[in-house]
């Protein structure tokens, strides 16, 4: 049966949902990605944006959300009680700010579930992890889902996935060298399970080989449906192969966060190693000068390090070293 693997980590929460071996989900959650998805709080209107219903709000934490529709007859400076419906969403530079609604008649400000909270309101098991176990996510696969996440490239037999970024959307192009129909299938059920594992939201355009028979097209958009959970909207594949999924967005993907807060990610999994290192005494972790530079600029993080492992750490900072490269090495190995 399937359970939910639940990790309290530094920097960050995680939680895979695992089947046997296989990661069918997964959730990453920062301790910096800012306001929350069920959030209520108290929000300050600060700007009414022109030809539209919509405004942006100053929130009681500082940060802004873009609110749509604002209430009747709004005015600039008014204070309203807002829900928060989408949390901010990294982008290249910067961060997509949050999206609030009028919170509901009666509502009270109250902070957004945890991710443990929502792992148990799932109704399925939930088991919480400590890093003297054995590694269970790391046994289900969770290194291989975080090098999935921050490089597109998805295998699967018969062909590959490359998953892309845009502002607009995101894009997997499916390749390989199986039939056309064949690859149609494999690629649109390889894409369905990445959807899932990899907590991607919004409107998603799968590019498959073109197909001129509608029974094959049809075959091919059933083969997503078999593995990708509602609620979803999908068109049908078109003639070129197209097919587009739109599936409600309220916090980043996996890919999001490894791409475009790639330092910071990349040090939280090194923290996440680092946890897990064999020996014994002082622990060195050795990593790209941005992945260090992240670790220093949350002192608690190292604190919190130390404390767990009962051991001191140091940073070694080595350009040579991808940003993914980094690794941790005790001063007396096992």
């Amino acid at each position: 049966m399937a359970e939910w693997l639940y990790e309290d980590g530094i920097g960050e929460t995680r939680a895979a949902l695992v089947d046997g071996d296989a990661i069918l989900e997964a959730r990453i959650g920062p301790d910096d990605a800012g306001v929350q998805p069920g959030v209520v709080c108290e929000a300050r209107l600060i700007e009414i944006l022109p030809g539209r219903r919509a405004g942006r709000l100053e929130l009681e934490n500082g940060e802004d959300a873009l609110m749509e529709p604002l209430p009747a007859d709004p005015t600039e400076g008014q204070a309203l009680l807002v829900e928060i419906v989408r949390s901010a969403i990294p982008e290249p530079g910067k961060r997509k700010i949050a999206r609030a609604r009028m919170a509901a008649k009666g509502r009270t400000a109250s902070p957004a579930p945890s991710l443990l909270d929502g792992l148990k309101a799932s109704g399925l098991p939930v088991r919480t992890l400590a890093n003297h176990e054995p590694d269970a996510l790391e046994a289900a696969g969770w290194s291989e889902l975080i090098e999935q996440a921050a490089t597109g490239a998805v295998p699967f037999p018969g062909g590959a996935l490359r998953i892309a970024l845009t502002p607009a959307m995101t894009v997997a192009d499916v390749d390989g060298t199986l039939p056309p129909a064949e690859l149609a299938q494999a690629g649109a059920r390889a894409t369905g399970e990445a959807i899932r594992r990899l907590d991607i939201g919004g409107s998603i355009v799968i590019d498959l080989p073109s197909l001129s028979a509608k029974a094959e097209r049809q075959a091919a958009a059933e083969a997503l449906d078999a593995v990708l959970p509602q609620p979803f909207e999908r068109t049908s594949v078109n003639g070129f192969g197209l097919l587009q999924v739109v599936r409600k967005r309220v916090r980043p993907s996996l890919l999001e966060y490894a791409q475009y807060e790639c330092a910071a990610s990349a040090a939280r999994a090194l923290l996440r190693r680092a946890e897990r290192a064999s020996g014994s005494g002082t622990i060195t972790l050795s990593a790209h000068p941005a992945v260090i530079a992240q670790i220093k600029a949350h002192p608690d993080w190292r604190t919190a390090l130390e404390r767990r492992i009962g051991a001191d750490v140091l940073l070694a900072a080595d350009p040579a070293l991808g940003l993914w490269g980094g690794h941790a090495s005790a001063a007396h190995p096992a």
